[in-house]
């Protein structure tokens, strides 16, 4: 088992000092989905919502919530980030799929800046779209793939 970083020596929470690392090339891709009404799938994609267009909003916020990440996750590093990339496909007749991947060259990794993406992006569109949908599904945020840095490559394997 990997060691917990964000513990000192006497179990208590603390920021890990990354000073003495050297800045490498960071990338992170993580990835979600929102499951809803067909109906509700249908307005979002002929931007019929009078909120107006969903996925142009949630993409934005998912990028300023990958910018906002510290201010969010107690213990995260700030990091100037070189790119954030939103993506959005659909999947069956009820699904909305989103991919965030975010880069940076820097002395930590940004898989927390491309999950909280997600994250905001799902939760942007739930918002949009709860008036006419109340009980969709925010579901299987996850890290697809991670590199750079000394833990080196991760990928999402299936069943994972």
């Amino acid at each position: 088992m990997d060691e917990l970083t964000h513990l000192n020596y006497k179990g208590e929470a603390h920021m890990v000092d990354v000073s003495p690392k050297a800045d490498t090339p960071r990338e992170a891709v993580a990835s979600g989905r929102v499951v809803m009404k067909p109906a509700t799938l249908e307005l979002i994609r002929n931007q019929e919502l009078k909120k107006g267009d969903v996925l142009s909003v949630a993409r934005v916020a998912g990028i300023m919530a990958a910018k906002h990440t510290p201010g969010l996750i107690p213990l995260c590093h700030t990091l100037m980030l070189d790119q954030v990339n939103i993506e959005f496909s659909f999947s069956g007749p009820d699904t909305v799929n989103i991919e965030a991947r975010v880069k940076c060259s820097g002395k930590t990794g940004v898989e927390m800046e491309a999950l909280t993406a997600v994250a905001v992006c799902a939760l942007t569109i739930y918002d949009m779209c709860k008036a006419v949908d109340r009980a969709m599904s925010i579901t299987d945020i996850c890290l697809q793939k991670k590199s750079g840095g000394k833990s080196g490559t991760f990928i999402r394997q299936d069943g994972e």
